[in-house]
């Protein structure tokens, strides 16, 4: 099997649609729940052809439970996030991730309460850095 890279900016949207389903459902899903949650969902064959050729392509692999296949993307959660998160930021900010802390945190009404959790982690980082130095 082939293993992906990253989650590309290459997949379709049908396929990027299919992968954000299968993170949204735990990484642990059937045709069926996946189907269900699809926008404006294709039938039940083209749902499993679509899974067929993600997973030739190497993103997501399965195991057989009875007569269904449960489906998990290759890649894990984790990097699925960081994929999207440096997307979002490149669509929508130019790449500066400045701009979009920025953007959070004067567009979103934040009580004290996070703003305060979000200074402590900021504070948290930079200990761990400066240890790492």
């Amino acid at each position: 099997m082939k293993r992906p890279r990253a989650i590309p900016d290459r997949l379709g949207g049908r396929e990027r649609e299919i992968l954000d389903t299968i993170f949204a459902l735990g990484n642990r899903a059937s045709s069926e729940e996946i189907r269900a949650r699809l926008i404006e969902p294709p039938g039940e064959s083209s749902v499993r052809v679509m899974l067929a050729r993600l997973e030739k392509k190497g993103f997501l692999k399965h195991q057989q439970e009875g007569l269904r296949y449960v489906y998990s993307a290759t890649a894990s959660p984790a990097a699925a996030k960081r994929t999207a998160l440096q997307r979002y930021v490149q669509t929508f900010f130019g790449g500066s991730r400045q701009e979009m802390l920025t953007a959070l945190i004067t567009e979103s009404p934040l009580t004290d309460e996070e703003f305060d959790a979000l200074k402590a982690e900021i504070d948290r980082v930079r200990d761990e850095r400066k240890k790492q130095s």
